[in-house]
Parts: C-alpha cells; sequence; structure tokens
C-alpha cells in the first residue's frame, strides 16, 4: 500500500466527509472528479455504488455548488440565482444524501464549498462571473486537486473527455483541471496508473434511438440519427463496461436526492421503470491514461477499472514516463 504517512481514520458518523486522520485506506483506490452536484449520480452513480459496495475507497470531488441549475421543485423557486441565490448551500444537502445512497463516504468540494462557482450553460453572462469555475485559474485549481491525490493515492481517476461529454463549460474545466493535475502529480511521481473517461457507446445510442421511437415519453424525440447527438463514442474505442445492474436501486435513490434538478416524472425514472438495471447499472469509459488490462468480447472491454493494475501497495505511475496520450 501507498506510504500515507502513517494511518487513515476515516469518520462513518453524519454525512460524507473527508479522509481526517491518519490509517491505512483500502488496497484499491478510485477517485472521481466531477462539475456539479448530481453529475456523480447521473454519470457514474452505479460504478460509484459498485466500488463503494465492494471494499474500495471512493473519493468524490465536486467542483462547483451548481448554484445555475434549474429548479424542479415550485416550493424551493425562491432559491434561484436570481432571487436569493441560495441553491448551491441547498445543493449541498442533496449531495450529501446522494452519497449516502451510494455508499460513498469521503467527498470533498474542489478547493472547498463554494471556491468555485457554477459557470452555467456555454456563452451566457454567468460564464464570466468572477468566481465561475470557467474562469479558474488552471494550476491553482489544479492544485487543489494534487492536495487530494496526494491524500488518497488513487490508482484510477475518472473525469469527463475533453468535451465535457456534452460540452458544459464546468465539464470542460473539470476534464482540464484533472488532466493537469495528473500532470503534476506523475512530476511528484503519486499520479493515478489509469484515468478514464465516461463515455456512451454509439451502439447503445442507436439502440435507444430505436427502443424509444414509438414513446410518448422519447427523450430522443426529434433526433433521428446518433450522429445529431452532441456525444457519443465508437464502440472500438470504449474501454471498460461496468456492469453495476444489482446498485441500479442506489443510483436511482441517489438521483431522486437531487430532486431540484430532476423532477421526479424524469423521463430517466420511466426509462427505469421499464429496463431497471439495464439502464440504471451499466457505465461506459474510455481510457486515457494507462494501460488497458484484460477485458472481453469483440472489443475486449474491461470490466473493473482496476484491471492490470497491481493493487498490493506499489504506485505506479506510468504518465510520468510516457506522457499523457
Amino acid at each position: 500500500m501507498a506510504d500515507l504517512g502513517g494511518r487513515i481514520t476515516v469518520e462513518r458518523a453524519g454525512p460524507p466527509v473527508r479522509v481526517t486522520g491518519v490509517t491505512t485506506l483500502p488496497d484499491r483506490r478510485l477517485l472521481l472528479v466531477h462539475a456539479h452536484p448530481d453529475d456523480e449520480s447521473i454519470g457514474t452513480g452505479a460504478t460509484m455504488a459498485h466500488y463503494a459496495a465492494t471494499g474500495a475507497h471512493v473519493t468524490l470531488v465536486t467542483c462547483t455548488l451548481g448554484e445555475e441549475g434549474e429548479i424542479h421543485v415550485p416550493a424551493l423557486a425562491g432559491l434561484c440565482a436570481a432571487e436569493a441565490d441560495q441553491l448551491g448551500g441547498y445543493r449541498i444537502g442533496e449531495l450529501t444524501a446522494a452519497c449516502a445512497a451510494l455508499g460513498v463516504t469521503d467527498h470533498r468540494f474542489l478547493g472547498g464549498a463554494g471556491r468555485y462557482r457554477d459557470s452555467g450553460m456555454m456563452g451566457l453572462a454567468t460564464n464570466e462571473h468572477p468566481r465561475a469555475f470557467w474562469q479558474a485559474d488552471l494550476d491553482e485549481a489544479a492544485a487543489y486537486l494534487v492536495d487530494v491525490i496526494r491524500e488518497v493515492r488513487p490508482q484510477v481517476l475518472v473525469t469527463y473527455d475533453p468535451d465535457g461529454f456534452y460540452g458544459h463549460p464546468d465539464h470542460i474545466q473539470a476534464h482540464r483541471v484533472a488532466m493537469r493535475a495528473v500532470e503534476l502529480a506523475a512530476d511528484e511521481g503519486i499520479a493515478p496508473a489509469k484515468v478514464y473517461w465516461t463515455a456512451m457507446p454509439r451502439s447503445v445510442l442507436d439502440a435507444g434511438l430505436e427502443t424509444f421511437t414509438e414513446s410518448s415519453d422519447n427523450p430522443f424525440a426529434g433526433i433521428e440519427s446518433a450522429d445529431e447527438l452532441p456525444f457519443g463514442t465508437p464502440d472500438a474505442e470504449i474501454a471498460a463496461r461496468i456492469d453495476a445492474t444489482d446498485q441500479y436501486a442506489a443510483k436511482e435513490a441517489a438521483m431522486r436526492a437531487h430532486a431540484t434538478q430532476i423532477p421526479a416524472n424524469s423521463w430517466l425514472y420511466s426509462i427505469a421503470g421499464n429496463f431497471g438495471g439495464e439502464f440504471m447499472g451499466v457505465e461506459y469509459f474510455t481510457l486515457a491514461v494507462g494501460d488497458k488490462g484484460p477485458g472481453a468480447g469483440p472489443y475486449g472491454w474491461e470490466g473493473d477499472l482496476f484491471a492490470g493494475i497491481a493493487v498490493d501497495g506499489a504506485q505506479r505511475s506510468p504518465v510520468a514516463a510516457a506522457g499523457l496520450r
């Protein structure tokens, strides 16, 4: 196990908390970097619940409080940015509940809660807010993340692709910050052995378009081809498929914790009702840094993000030697 300078204690009671003392963490350590509260549940909730349930140490870093999000609870409309501007504080509680549903006990905000503000969608005036994450100094923000890497020593890091999956400025910035942090950590010899980006295989999108064509609750209404969507990865470029269908209920519970952002009648829950674990419990990733481990199927998709990593305590850092690709 990586030498963390002694023993680390993780507080178990109350809301999700950071590692606070000194002891030995589990052999497998996973770090996820997300832009806003709810991104973790929608994009990687099943994966997080899977690894937490199997004994890995799962650390979630959220870059903003999501102050510019829509509010789908009418009674809370006054929290919006244009009025009380208290949505971010409220969403801390939602994220706490979501982490509890996923079994994640180690969560932090990048640089501390409120250090960076939700930038809103691309091109809006909110992008120019002085605390907007989109405006963050890259090295400063990355240094905050290196602090987490230095403490936890994750072998695997998960974040978004260079387009932030669908182009949101905070997702793009989270990608930039995470990848810069990996570079800086490599200089210290503590970089994660593997870095994955969230992804959606083109075959899954094509199947979804076909499945929901006749549905009255069609999330792809008006879209005739997956090529029209702002995301989608060729199957041959997918590196890992995490089958956590036994955790789909945990993922759904985490999503429901984000009630201000995901309405109770969301098409996501309708699909979950029809397809259950098959929809909620399988998540996909491309490999950005590190060596692909053993896999299966026509493209050799890994079934474990730690595939090929010797988790016997030796911290590998291929980035330092090979550079980012």
